[in-house]
């Protein structure tokens, strides 16, 4: 198994924007002793760390982390893509061991079409030249674009983090479906089944999650589904264990084969993952 979507954050490090003291839950330090024992619990043996802030710098202190943790698979981490000099800082990135995307924090832009950009487009030539990922941090909102980008970009190995956080709360399902379902059969991107508990009611159940689960099974099919914990962002929704209990309910009536890919083929795929980690001695 492999949690293809986590995060660490220290609050000292001073460059996450969005957190503040106001966010209970989750102003504080998190780190492997934090994730160990959850992902122990539930057999996963390895995982993607995800940046959580816009700078390189963050990006530089995840690839130290996954360096001394031998259960980080790869590290996805944040670049200046609209930068002429993106290539020259992921060959920086990419010379230290770990690297295996990057994601831009595109739900945060003031604008939405930052992403069609020809300097942005540039980098994710840069991206796909380097056989990197590209984590799509998206709103049902920017869905449109997300499809000419992976239309622009075909070479380009994207993945919809969050399954572009779907109005769960509210019940908005229609224009989702529709405009994802696009991305499912019009492009070859692949989607995570993560966060999407922070976007569902406060006392949520499996079975208000069901309708999203089942659309992205039926779309995107199973060998291009990766799950993810968003961990520690899921404390906020009823924790690790809930969402991966909810899960198991979510995938029971699939069959081995397609829950495996869900829960680590997929992710071991996209990211590359066997060839990256065995030359860093992680765990198969």
């Amino acid at each position: 198994m492999i949690d293809a979507h986590q995060h660490f954050w220290a609050t000292v490090r001073d460059d996450y924007g969005w957190l503040t003291p106001d966010d209970e839950g989750l102003y504080r330090d998190f780190g492997p002793t934090d994730l160990e024992p959850l992902i122990a619990e539930a057999g996963i043996a390895r995982t993607i760390l995800v940046q959580a802030a816009p700078t390189v710098a963050e990006t530089g202190y995840l690839l130290d982390i996954a360096k001394a943790t031998g259960w980080i698979a790869g590290v996805v981490g944040w670049v200046p893509l609209a930068d002429p000099a993106v290539g020259a800082t992921l060959d920086g990135l990419a010379a230290r061991p770990g690297l295996v995307g990057v994601r831009p924090m595109i739900q945060d832009l003031p604008d939405d079409d930052w992403m069609l950009q020809p300097a942005v487009g540039h980098g994710l030539e840069a991206l796909a030249a380097r056989e990197l990922g590209f984590d799509a941090l998206v709103l049902p909102r920017h869905l449109g674009r997300l499809l000419t980008l992976c239309e622009r970009h075909p070479g380009l190995r994207v993945v919809v983090d969050h399954a572009a956080k779907p109005e769960i709360r509210s019940g908005g399902f229609e224009a989702w479906a529709r405009d994802l379902g696009r991305i499912a059969t019009g492009t070859r991107a692949c989607c995570k089944i993560s966060g999407l508990v922070t976007e569902a009611s406060e006392n949520w159940r499996a079975e208000d999650l069901r309708p999203y689960v089942d659309f992205l099974i039926d779309r995107f099919g199973p060998d291009r589904l990766m799950w993810g914990s968003d961990w520690p962002v899921v404390q906020l929704a009823g924790g690790f264990a809930r969402w991966r209990d909810a899960t198991s309910e979510l995938l029971q009536e699939l069959r081995e084969d397609e829950r495996a890919a869900i829960l680590g083929k997929t992710a071991a795929r996209f990211y590359r993952l066997d060839a990256d980690t065995q030359s860093r001695g992680a765990p198969a």
